[in-house]
Order: C-alpha cells, then sequence, then structure tokens
C-alpha cells in the first residue's frame, strides 16, 4: 500500500527565522499572531470525550460489526474501513449537529478531536468482529466445524465447544485490554521520535482535518446527500431481493449472469451491494486477484481435479470432506495464504530491524540540532506539545497489563479445559516483543502483521499441547496472541491519528477502552444473531465462512503433520506455496511499471474456497471508479468513499433486520430460481 502523507504546513520565512532563533517578535504582527496561536491554552482532554460522541459510537460500532460479521462469515476477506467510519462518524454529528440548529436548539461545536474520537472509538467496537476470531478461530471450535474437518488423528472426539454468548464475552473481556497497554510506554517514541508513516492513520488523519475546513464543510453536505441516496437505495435493493429467496438457491444471489454453467462453477453477479462497495474502496489490484484466483480455481482446476475423482480421492465420501474435493480446496488455499504471511513476515521482520538499527545507531541530539533549523513548525510543536501532555504514566501501564495478563491466567484454563495457564503466561510475556517489532513494521509498511503472528502462535501451541488438547489449545492461544498483538499495532495507528488532529492521546485511550469493551458485548451478540438465524459454515450455502475451517486444520496440521492430506494434495499445495512467494518477491524487485500488474497471493486465495461471485462483484465496484475517475476525477475523490459507505452499509443492515425474520419463522413468499429450457 502506498503511503498517503499529509501535506506539511510551511510557516512564513519570518516565523522560520523565529524558529532558528532569528527574528524580531514585537515588530512583526504574523510572528506576534504566530506566537498567540501557540501560547493558546489547549481543551481539556475530558471535554473531547462527550456523551453524544459516545453514542454515536455505539451507533457505528455496531453498524459496522454487522458489516464486518457479514463479510468475514461469508468469504472472510474484510477490507480496511477506517476511513468510512470517519466519514460515517462525520456524517452522523455534523447531520445532528445541523437538525439542532433548524429547530433553534445550540449545541456545542463539532471539532475535529470530537470527530476523532467517534472514529477511534467505532473502530476499536467493531475491530473485536475480526480480531475476535468469529469467522476463523472462533468459528473452528464449533461442532460442524469439528465435523467437516473429518476422521483423523488430531481432530479427536470431543475437542469442539459450541458459540456461547457468556464464554465468549468472558473471553474477548479478559483477552482484549491487554494489547491497548503492551506499548503505551512507546508511544512516544513510535510516532513522535521516529516519526513513522503509520499510512492509514494518517490517511484517517488527512480526512478529518480535511472535513474541517470552509472546502471540506462544502464537500461534506454533498457526501451527506450522496451517502444517504445510496444507503437507502441499497437497503431498499436487498429488502426487495429478499421477496424472492424462499428456497434453497433461490433469488437474484443466484443470478445466471453468464448462464448455468458459468453460475455452477460459481462464475456470476450476485447483485451483493456489500461487496460493490467493498470493490470501490479497495485497490484495483485487488480485485483483480481475486477474479484471476477464482479463474484459476474454479475456471480450471477443480473440475479437472473433479474428473480424476475415484482415482485421486473415493468417490463414496460427500464433496464437504476434507478427504474429497474439498479439501484440495482448503489446503491449496491454507498454502497461497501460508507462503504470502510466511514472506511478508520475513520481509516485515527484515525491514523492521533495519529500522530499528539505523535508530538506535543515529546520534539523536546531533539530529535533533540539525533538524531544527528550517523543517520544524508551529503546528508541529503544537502537536507535539499536544501529544505530550497526554502523557499516561508508564507504571499505570505496566500495572495494568500485568492485571490483565492476571485475569486471563486465571480465566482462560477456565473456559477451556485444554489451556494450560502457563501457555497464558507465555502469550503474555512475549506479546510486548512482538507488539514492538508489529506495530514498528506497521509503522513503516502499514502491513498489520497479527494474524501471521497468531499463525505461528497456533502451530506451535498446538504442537506442544499434543494429540488430545492441541487443536483446541492452539486455536485458543493463536487468538491471544494475535489480539495482544494486532490490537496493539492498531492503538498505534490511531495515535498517529491523535497527533495529526491534535487529539489528547488520554481521551484517545479512553475511547479505544470504551470501544473496545462495546465490541466485546456487542459482537457476541451480533455473531449469536447470525448463528442462529443462518446456517455457519456450510461450504455449499451462502454463508460458507471459510477462514473456520481453515484456522482448524491448520491446528490439525500442527498435532499431526500432513497425514491428513488426500492424494497429491501435499505436491499442489507446495507448489502454490512457492507460487506465493514467488508472486510477493516478483512485487517488491519487479519496476513500479510491472509490479502493478502482479496479482496478491492473499486476494487470490479467497475465491479458491469460496467461489468467484464476490470477486465479480468487487471488480464491478473498481470498474465503477475507473470510469467515475474518468469522467469526473476531482468529484470522485470525494464521493466515492461515501457512495461505498452507503451501499455497505445499507446492504449490511439488511442482514439484521432479515436475521429477525428467519429467527421468527418467517420465509420470504417467493423462489426465483433459474433451470435450464429442456
Amino acid at each position: 500500500m502506498e503511503a498517503v502523507i499529509p501535506d506539511r504546513t510551511r510557516i512564513a520565512p519570518e516565523i522560520e527565522k523565529h524558529v532558528a532563533g532569528e527574528g524580531d517578535m514585537e515588530s512583526d504582527p504574523a510572528l506576534a499572531a504566530a506566537r498567540v496561536r501557540e501560547l493558546e491554552p489547549l481543551p481539556r482532554w475530558q471535554d473531547e470525550l462527550t456523551v453524544r460522541g459516545m453514542v454515536a459510537s455505539l451507533l457505528i460500532g455496531f453498524i459496522y460489526t454487522v458489516i464486518v460479521m457479514k463479510i468475514a462469515l461469508t468469504t472472510g476477506l474484510v477490507p480496511t474501513l477506517n476511513v468510512s467510519a470517519a466519514l460515517l462518524s462525520f456524517l452522523a454529528l455534523r447531520g445532528w449537529t445541523r437538525l439542532l440548529d433548524r429547530f433553534g436548539i445550540v449545541s456545542r461545536p463539532f471539532t475535529r478531536q470530537e470527530n476523532t474520537i467517534i472514529q477511534t472509538c467505532g473502530v476499536a467496537c467493531y475491530t473485536i468482529a475480526f480480531a475476535g476470531g468469529f469467522g476463523s478461530t472462533m468459528l473452528a471450535l464449533n461442532k460442524n466445524t469439528y465435523e467437516l474437518a473429518g476422521d483423523s488423528a488430531g481432530n479427536v472426539p470431543g475437542s469442539y465447544k459450541e458459540p456461547g454468548i457468556g464464554w465468549m464475552a468472558a473471553f474477548l473481556l479478559s483477552s482484549s485490554f491487554g494489547g491497548l497497554l503492551t506499548l503505551i510506554p512507546l508511544r512516544q517514541v513510535l510516532v513522535v521520535d521516529y516519526k513513522l508513516t503509520y499510512p492509514s492513520g494518517t490517511a484517517t488523519a488527512v480526512l478529518i482535518n480535511g472535513f474541517h475546513t470552509a472546502e471540506g464543510d462544502e464537500n461534506s453536505k454533498k457526501q451527506i446527500r450522496g451517502f444517504l441516496r445510496y444507503f437507502g437505495g441499497s437497503f431498499v435493493w436487498s429488502l426487495f431481493q429478499w421477496f424472492y429467496t424462499g428456497g434453497d438457491a433461490c433469488g437474484f444471489v443466484q443470478f445466471p449472469t453468464f448462464g448455468l454453467k458459468a453460475w455452477k462453477q460459481t462464475f456470476f453477479f450476485d447483485f451483493s451491494m456489500t461487496y460493490v462497495g467493498a470493490g470501490m474502496i479497495c485497490p484495483h489490484i485487488v480485485n483483480i486477484s481475486t477474479l484471476f484466483g477464482a479463474i484459476i480455481s474454479y475456471g480450471i482446476m477443480w473440475p479437472l481435479i473433479n474428473k480424476n475423482k475415484g482415482d485421486w480421492y473415493p468417490a463414496n465420501i460427500p464433496e464437504s470432506s476434507m478427504k474429497s474435493l474439498y479439501g484440495y480446496k482448503a489446503f491449496i488455499c491454507l498454502a497461497l495464504i501460508m507462503g504470502d504471511g510466511l514472506y511478508q513476515f520475513i520481509k516485515i521482520v527484515s525491514i523492521t530491524s533495519r529500522g530499528m538499527y539505523r535508530q538506535f545507531s543515529r546520534k539523536s541530539v546531533d539530529n535533533r540540532v540539525k533538524n531544527m533549523d528550517n523543517a520544524v513548525s508551529i503546528d508541529e510543536m503544537q502537536r507535539d506539545e499536544v501529544f505530550k501532555r497526554g502523557h499516561l504514566p508508564a507504571w499505570m501501564a505496566y500495572t495494568g497489563y500485568a492485571l490483565f495478563s492476571i485475569i486471563a491466567v486465571v480465566t482462560t484454563p477456565l473456559i477451556f479445559r485444554q489451556v494450560k495457564w502457563y501457555y497464558v503466561i507465555i502469550a503474555y510475556a512475549i506479546a510486548p516483543i512482538l507488539g514492538f517489532a508489529n506495530s514498528y513494521g506497521t509503522g513503516l509498511t502499514d502491513i498489520n502483521m497479527g494474524y501471521n503472528y497468531g499463525k505461528i502462535a497456533l502451530f506451535v501451541f498446538a504442537g506442544w499441547a499434543g494429540k488430545d488438547n492441541g487443536v483446541i489449545a492452539g486455536l485458543v492461544t493463536g487468538t491471544l496472541v494475535k489480539q495482544l498483538v494486532l490490537i496493539s499495532a492498531d492503538l498505534m495507528q490511531d495515535f498517529k491519528t491523535s497527533y495529526l488532529t491534535e487529539t489528547s492521546p488520554r481521551s484517545m485511550m479512553v475511547a479505544q477502552a470504551i470501544g473496545t469493551a462495546m465490541g466485546c458485548i456487542v459482537s457476541p451478540l451480533t455473531f449469536m444473531l447470525f448463528y442462529k438465524a443462518f446456517d455457519i459454515g456450510n461450504p455449499d450455502g451462502n454463508w460458507k465462512a471459510p477462514y473456520g475451517l481453515i484456522f482448524r486444520n491448520m491446528a490439525i496440521l500442527g498435532v499431526e503433520g500432513f497425514s491428513v492430506l488426500p492424494r497429491y494434495c501435499l505436491a499442489l499445495s507446495g507448489g502454490f506455496f512457492a507460487f506465493a512467494a514467488l508472486l510477493s518477491i516478483a512485487r517488491d524487485v519487479l519496476p513500479q511499471k510491472y509490479r502493478k500488474c502482479v496479482p496478491l497471493p492473499m486476494a487470490m486465495a479467497v475465491p479458491f474456497l469460496v467461489g468467484g461471485s464476490f470477486a465479480i462483484d468487487m471488480c464491478i465496484g473498481s470498474l465503477v471508479v475507473f470510469i467515475w475517475h474518468k469522467i469526473n476525477k476531482k468529484e470522485a475523490s470525494f464521493m466515492v468513499p461515501a457512495v461505498a459507505s452507503g451501499l455497505i452499509c445499507g446492504d449490511g443492515i439488511w442482514t439484521f433486520p432479515s436475521s429477525l425474520l428467519a429467527l421468527a419463522k418467517i420465509k420470504p413468499p417467493i423462489c426465483m430460481k433459474f433451470i435450464p429450457a429442456a
């Protein structure tokens, strides 16, 4: 991902002279005005936390939790929604204040600091929906995934735990807060001293700062209208589609766009506005990569392997069994993910090590002297002051981390008997080291490697726990490590946003804690609503939740090795593992004009398991953005996020009432199906 760097606000030459120790304050009104601005009292951090902001955060967190949960339980490919959440935060509060103004009610001004707090709290809430593993490790624990994995030495009888609101909320509450405190003492070093970019955090700050300007206010009116228009259209369209889904394989979601033969191989447009909107947000190469993966898998490989049914694998076993075609799908998908993930892990660790070496070997005092003369602006000095004033004592962070560690050591083995208390101690002991390396790498590259650290922990603890306890212990401890490492890096992204928007880090920490607490309650409730209403994890249904089975197979692989694979599956998986690594290397070594055409292995992997319909949706979203930029590039630059957010939110929110209808046993009245004319 390319780093989005904000334009530094340069100051007048007279002010630069003053910073360098020159110039006369009394004879220069501009310089005096700048000095007055510098000495203006900063608002209290408590004033940035408002009741209306927390209510808006809960609403936004709930909306995006529903959206993320839907995506995680269908394809598992969750796009970055931080910028979209910042936009929705602005639209919600600006709309609310203007509504009060129309009724003559005076309200406090809506500032960029409050905007930042709302975005941070809402993002922290919905982050739990995917960081908590509801579409992967948590789902891998249930009975249905256990049965899909089939009989094997590692998949021992009884090695499952059915989802429940109580134990899931307790596990999340005991494991999600430690990551917020891991790197607090190093906040100043990572954000201010090292000046790491943190591209997502920087992009969010640029968006928020842009909103709170005269031009941003004018654009926001168009964005509000665009968001509401497409939100309403997407919601009504989803409601309309529901009436035609009264049976298996019915409705517009099964429309044979390219004919029935292509439909059988999952090549059709399923009219999902969620994935059209996601395609508008994701870079073009991500969408093209998913389509490329679908063509290779469902267009070429699976039909060819299926012809060898009865030779490569038994013909009399269900297609959902891991010893049949589904085994090839799952493990080749896993090979692509691991090949790309391992290369990225090595690359990020290498970049992090080199960067840290340069920072520590540098003489910081000499650098400060060199950089003082024309590089420091009054704005930057004020940002530094705000950031330092929001200091959280190191002893408080260490005490809190130790307290949360003790809570996790006590509660986790009570929830999962297969997890030993010393597994949890080891996880909490290594998390700060891994978290620092991951946060530093994220600041340089914008790639959060929390999932890869979690996968490595999954393999290690699964193998350590042995055959009887390995699967559960690996899944749970891998989730724990992933939570601690991933959340600490996300927090640093938010600190970068707070630094650039001059928001107090102390209020950011409180917002993060409130949002995380919200997510620990909202996510299990949302997941259980989906779990009760829909057939989650059915490989032949609309709610495939592919990563549940993938992560369970990772744990089984960690326990017993490669003996579970069907014939030639290991050779094919090894080939695709190498193929993924080569593609990743090619993206780094080729010239820019060629590397942008190399597909992303991680994006290619998803359609290997779930099919190509969502890839077509995302490519249509990408096509819309391409055409819009050709017609009116300026309008597209600020309207695409609003339109995409409207499409995603409208379709995503319809999932909530449709699940309530399913729980109430209210079925659609019509089944629209397509059959051959013969």
